[in-house]
């Protein structure tokens, strides 16, 4: 398999990430290509229309994407406990979590669109004020929920990979302090980001426009 990645995507980390804590990482062929909503990557729009990494390459099908598709053929490709758990209620709860943790890396990104990375007579205070605080409450939210990290010797579920590279995001873009006045969601945070899988995945690069 190959994998077409950016090393400063949190989507594409989440990937990778997910490959380490399977065991899967031998098997992909990570490909590094630089994306962005102003310049054509034709490589990448000649497997995802959309224009955007991460993308797998198979050998028995389409390429696939986006991140949320790959996770989950990857969860397919094993014997072992699974990043989308079966239990209806821990399903739920791994998916809702996922979809908290992509909702703020979105709004991160937007975020960053309107403080640095759009022309300044271009941009809107309102609209990074109101991403923002999508970032907090989404945070807030997390500190009242967040429970203990896995430990090492325990495959995390998809919600907490998505949590996890989606803060490492944030924090690399100095997007929000989400560890401000959150001391659950810190240390949560600090213990997930020692585990093998996030510590080879750092974040690194800067977009290209």
């Amino acid at each position: 398999m190959k994998l077409l990645y950016q090393t400063h995507s949190p989507y594409a980390r989440k990937v990778l990430v997910a490959a380490h804590e399977l065991g899967l990482q031998h098997r992909i062929e990570v490909i590094h290509h630089d994306t962005s909503p102003t310049r054509r990557n034709d490589e990448v729009f000649a497997l995802n229309p959309l224009g955007k990494v991460p993308v797998l390459i198979v050998d028995d099908g389409p390429a696939l994407f986006d991140s949320n598709v790959i996770c989950e053929y990857l969860d397919g490709l094993h014997t072992g406990p699974k990043l989308i758990p079966p239990e209806h209620g821990a399903r739920f709860r791994a998916l809702r979590r996922q979809a908290l943790a992509l909702g703020m890396a979105d709004a991160g990104i937007a975020a960053r669109w309107e403080a640095e990375r759009r022309p300044e007579p271009s941009r809107w205070p309102p609209m990074l004020q109101g991403q923002l605080e999508k970032i907090a409450a989404a945070c807030d939210v997390l500190e009242q929920e967040i429970g203990d990290a896995p430990s090492t010797k325990t495959v995390p579920d998809i919600g907490d990979i998505a949590l996890a590279t989606a803060l490492s995001w944030i924090a690399f873009r100095n997007v929000y302090s989400f560890a401000t006045g959150r001391p659950r969601l810190s240390s949560w945070y600090e213990r997930f980001s020692a585990r093998p899988s996030m510590q080879a995945t750092t974040l690194a690069g800067d977009t290209r426009d």
